[in-house]
């Protein structure tokens, strides 16, 4: 008995993570330590930037165990900001996101897996945008963690997901170049 007692106290002593239990992290939005921004060709010319001010979402981390790892992310899509008015009227429309109908866009992962030891990891999921769900895949880096100022415990991600307007209703046209949104995530999330 003694010795299985000493044989696993000297493997939690040498791999604490592997028995590290996964944790919970909220999105920091209310100091804007995360972003949701996009972007789109314009006319083969240059890009059109903008960002969603108003969102909220939390993630599951285990070191140990990706496939305990998990994200969901909601965004008011009415907070819709590329710092035009007249053309954030439009983009808020029926023509693009119809707001008064969906005000809501979400992504809730379906399982996450790792691509390599440096903090990289493919992602699955489901995007709800404009009305329609569909499965979406896309890469995500860890950025960094530990110990904030305030005694907390943060760690960040940040990925993208390409995404075409058309696959989810939104049909109006405006060429060839714009026919796929980048859409940039970056969440710094604050340990629970």
């Amino acid at each position: 008995m003694m010795k299985h007692t000493v044989i696993a106290a000297a493997l939690l002593a040498l791999a604490p993570q592997a028995f590290a239990a996964p944790e919970t992290y909220t999105v920091d939005t209310d100091g804007m330590h995360a972003s949701v921004n996009f972007k789109v060709n314009h006319l083969g010319y240059s890009w059109l930037t903008g960002r969603f001010n108003d969102f909220k979402g939390s993630f599951v981390y285990d070191e140990a165990d990706p496939a305990n790892n998990s994200v969901e992310i909601t965004i008011n899509t009415t907070s819709l900001d590329t710092n035009h008015a007249e053309r954030d009227r439009h983009l808020r429309s029926d023509d693009f996101l119809d707001v008064g109908k969906f005000p809501e866009a979400s992504f809730k992962s379906t399982s996450v897996s790792r691509e390599d030891d440096e903090g990289e990891y493919r992602v699955r999921g489901d995007l709800t945008l404009h009305g329609v769900t569909k499965p979406v895949e896309f890469e995500i880096e860890q950025v960094g963690a530990g110990q904030d100022p305030w005694g907390g415990f943060r760690r960040g991600f940040e990925g993208e997901i390409e995404l075409k307007p058309a696959d989810f209703g939104m049909n109006y046209d405006l060429g060839p170049a714009a026919a796929t949104v980048y859409l940039e995530i970056h969440l710094e999330g604050v340990r629970q």
